[in-house]
């Protein structure tokens, strides 16, 4: 546990520094080919203009840059640990342990950058509030059950993962082959509930970096020596793209860096085997998601709306609040949720 500890520590301060270095002229690189905000909507959209049109130029490549520097990084360094002292241990098979983490980290990912370029480059459509860009909701929602499914199918057949432990209750479920469509809708829902988070500046990078931090721990009281590498690489990247990301943000994740961390975010829940405590350490995005889904239904079953916008976060900034309250708010009450979280999965 000493030897591993050290080599996390190591490792988040290694790519934090390849991060820094690379971060400032990835962002001129950016404004460069243009790849920024555009403003959306259109009239009838008058209330989410006013609230977000001042982001619009703002560059939205970061998370190609991250998911590049976390995918090169562990392509070096694991290889090299065995030589550090610090044995190999996974709680499954290693090759398709790698192949799970890495298929979704990067074609959500791809999916995501495709989405960004149409969103940038393209042409907009017609929208129920006004103009749209980017990839239509069947292209993306088709695309995310297809990458879905190919993951779960590794879970459940190379990877043996096919039951559900309920903490507290000390109930194990087995639910056989239909682990695959649940894991298909855990991973759907976390990969667009990530995607709504971001939204403001810092909001969602910040609780990745909470949920992160809580899950590293976790990973290393088990011994899953590749997922505590990714997982450290990745912190490592978030935090230095985090001084950039903060209020007024100089760099957005775009939906690549929100796509590829939403599903690697319910991935790392599905491997580490406690599906409930993700739905806690995860609970801020869980809550962003559920009020799209109740404004939707506000609208199709009462034709009005129930919060002034959705996601909540929306809601808070159409009443008042200023957007770096929001943020760090929602960021105190996700560090006490992952301390929750920890404690479920700890009894």
């Amino acid at each position: 546990m000493e030897n591993i500890l050290s080599l996390g520590l190591g490792i988040i301060i290694f790519s934090f520094v390849i991060t820094s270095i690379l971060i400032v002229p990835f962002i001129d690189f950016l404004y460069k080919i243009h790849l920024t905000r555009r403003k959306e909507g259109g009239k009838k959209k008058v209330l989410f203009d006013k609230l977000h049109d001042n982001k619009a130029g703002t560059p939205i490549g970061g998370g190609v840059l991250l998911i590049t520097l976390v995918t090169l990084l562990f392509a070096l360094i694991f290889p090299l640990i065995s030589y550090l002292g610090v044995y190999i241990e996974s709680a499954y098979a290693l090759r398709w342990e790698l192949i799970a983490i890495f298929f979704t980290f990067i074609s959500f990912g791809a999916l995501g950058l495709l989405d960004d370029i149409v969103k940038t480059f393209g042409k907009p459509r017609k929208g129920t509030f006004g103009a749209v860009f980017g990839l239509t909701k069947m292209q993306k929602f088709s695309l995310q059950f297809l990458f879905a499914f190919i993951n779960s199918f590794i879970l459940y057949s190379k990877l043996g993962i096919h039951i559900l432990y309920v903490p507290i209750l000390s109930k194990v479920f087995d639910l056989g082959v239909f682990y695959i469509p649940f894991s298909m809708f855990i991973i759907v829902f976390f990969t667009n509930a990530f995607n709504f988070t971001d939204g403001l500046d810092g909001l969602a990078s910040g609780l990745l970096l909470i949920y992160l931090f809580s899950y590293v721990v976790i990973a290393a009281s088990i011994l899953d020596t590749p997922l505590f590498v990714f997982m450290s690489l990745w912190i490592g990247t978030i935090i230095a793209f985090l001084y950039f990301n903060v209020w007024p943000a100089r760099i957005w994740l775009g939906d690549a860096g929100a796509l590829s961390f939403g599903a690697m975010i319910a991935l790392i829940g599905l491997l580490l085997g406690n599906v409930a405590v993700l739905f806690v350490i995860g609970g801020i995005f869980v809550i962003e998601a559920a009020s799209s889904l109740i404004q939707i239904l506000g609208w199709k079953i009462l034709k009005k709306p129930i919060f002034p916008l959705a996601p909540i976060h929306h809601s808070f900034l159409a009443i008042g609040w200023e957007e770096p309250k929001i943020v760090a708010r929602a960021w105190l009450s996700g560090i006490m949720l992952a301390i929750f979280g920890l404690w479920l999965a700890t009894i």
